[in-house]
């Protein structure tokens, strides 16, 4: 199953908008690092790598809300 770049705005709405797409996750985590790297301090999105089956399972994924994972006081 592939992997997909997304490029991620928040403001005004929430928009996904696919950057590529890759077989591995080393070449996708590889150009997901390049163009982090090229962001400005200010940049008004982020880029992520999302595996899904296909481009529409990907962009369900990133759009649910998940509760923070917090550990019990132990």
């Amino acid at each position: 199953m592939p992997y997909f770049l997304y490029k991620i705005s928040e403001h005004p709405i929430r928009r996904l908008e696919k950057l590529e797409q890759h077989e591995a996750y080393r070449d996708a985590s590889a150009s997901a690092k390049k163009r982090r790297s090229e962001l400005p301090e200010d940049a008004a999105y982020r880029i992520k790598v999302i595996f899904g089956e296909t481009e529409l399972h990907a962009e369900d994924a990133l759009n649910q809300l998940r509760e923070p994972d917090l550990a019990p006081d132990e």
